[in-house]
């Protein structure tokens, strides 16, 4: 306290308006922080909606796929050789895909 009585007008005015300065500053800090932690959740949320979507697009890039696949088989259902050989080339591609999961 003694620090304080041999302080000036002036340099105790300084005093406050520095101590008021600091103040405000960390207050500052405080909100931005807070924001920032805001934005990381809502980011965060974003993301897991983002990965949500491209799961949901893959499963429907797999069900187009085997829309146009079933549609070309019933297309040639009448050609049985034809048939057999685009069931006998899905049946490969399943088991490559078996295979390179097993690994």
């Amino acid at each position: 306290m003694e620090f304080w009585r041999i302080m000036t007008e002036a340099q105790k005015k300084m005093w406050i308006e520095f101590d008021t300065k600091v103040r405000l500053l960390m207050f500052m800090y405080n909100d931005l922080k807070q924001e920032k932690a805001e934005l990381l959740k809502q980011m965060s949320e974003k993301e897991q909606q983002m990965e949500s979507t491209l799961q949901e697009l893959k499963l429907l890039k797999t069900k187009y796929d085997n829309l146009l696949t079933a549609r070309v088989v019933v297309a040639k259902a009448g050609d049985s050789k034809n048939a057999k050989q685009q069931l006998s080339k899905l049946v490969r591609e399943v088991e490559k895909c078996i295979a390179l999961l097993n690994e």
